[in-house]
């Protein structure tokens, strides 16, 4: 049903690269046809390879050379006058701008891309934009208003055949059933995404969905040890490819395994590197959630309430700031847990 999974975001003299490439290796090809495209003149295929540059920086966490390289992307995309690169542009800022907090700048980003996409003819950046536009709701917890056009992008996936955006888009919908309590359901879509991804040579979106059911096991059914052993496989991936991002994230998450079983010394230092990892790149998503995992870990081995009452306020206030409603939330209930407060806010 699926076939290999491919990455359009890598085009022009760049489409023989892998889903599977490692980012260094891009950015480096991509830097290369670049150079040549601009020495050339070719406005086009300097808007193609500028894309992959972009991308390669932004997953490497480089936010100012992504930053520079999807504006220098949009307008060469311009200048050759093609309407679907400059979508494919705006789409690589719109996830930038997610990934540094900015979403509302993320929204307009990704609705821009999806509107150009449509006049330009371009379905696959289209797609890729709205599956933006869900996974911002879904990240700042509005999950209402985005688990609808999550079904609708699956269900356009699965039509298409494309193994990597129905992976996504699995993966997506099972961290809203996560993060709302149906653990059972959240495995099934998880275990679902593995599988795909797995047939489909997706390392990326196997080491995400890995992460999944390695959250799952922990949480629901107390298994530490095999929750560690699918973020081991994961972290492979994720280094083998230097993913920055999805590593970070998979060392908070063996934080928040490590926590669960009572072992706050470990999960402690899990969080240090987490946090570490998520400040150099400049992701206050996910500097925030670290932050919030290593106050609880040194909680339990015997911070002064105060100390960590006062860290759970301004932790608090920042993500009311960046607007991440379901982590305020979490902040919450670990004051409840702490016992720092009566009861969650609701």
């Amino acid at each position: 049903m699926y076939g290999k999974a491919h990455a359009p975001e890598y085009q022009g003299a760049l489409t023989t690269l892998s889903v599977n490439s490692s980012l260094t290796d891009v950015l480096a090809a991509g830097t290369r046809e670049l150079r040549e495209a601009e020495k050339a003149g070719q406005h086009g295929e300097a808007a193609r390879s500028g894309l992959a540059v972009a991308e390669a920086h932004r997953r490497l966490g480089q936010v100012g050379d992504a930053d520079r390289a999807w504006k220098a992307s949009y307008r060469a995309a311009r200048a050759a006058g093609d309407m679907a690169a400059m979508a494919w542009a705006l789409w690589s800022g719109g996830t930038l701008a997610r990934q540094r907090g900015s979403f509302p700048l993320a929204r307009r980003l990704l609705q821009l891309a999806a509107d150009m996409g449509k006049s330009g003819g371009d379905v696959v950046v289209r797609g890729y934009s709205l599956a933006g536009l869900a996974e911002t709701g879904r990240i700042q917890g509005d999950y209402e208003a985005v688990a609808r056009l999550h079904e609708q992008l699956l269900a356009e996936a699965r039509r298409r055949g494309e193994a990597r955006h129905t992976v996504w888009a699995l993966e997506g919908i099972a961290q809203i059933h996560r993060n709302t309590g149906s653990y059972d359901t959240a495995y099934a879509l998880f275990e679902e995404a593995a599988e795909i991804a797995a047939g489909a040579e997706d390392r990326r979106g196997h080491a995400w969905a890995l992460r999944g059911l390695a959250d799952i096991v922990s949480v629901r059914d107390g298994d530490t040890e095999r929750a560690l052993a699918l973020l081991s496989e994961a972290e492979t991936a994720c280094r083998a490819m230097k993913l920055s991002s999805a590593l970070a994230y998979n060392h908070k998450m063996r934080g928040n395994v490590l926590y669960r079983a009572g072992r706050y010394a470990e999960a402690r230092d899990l969080y240090e590197v987490a946090l570490a990892e998520f400040r150099a790149m400049s992701e206050p998503r996910g500097t925030a959630l670290a932050r919030l995992g290593l106050a609880k870990s040194l909680a339990r081995l015997g911070r002064d309430g105060a100390e960590t009452a006062a860290e759970l306020t301004e932790l608090a206030g920042e993500l009311d700031r960046i607007g991440l409603r379901h982590a305020r939330e979490m902040v919450a209930r670990a004051e409840v847990e702490l016992g720092l407060r009566a009861e969650a806010v609701r």
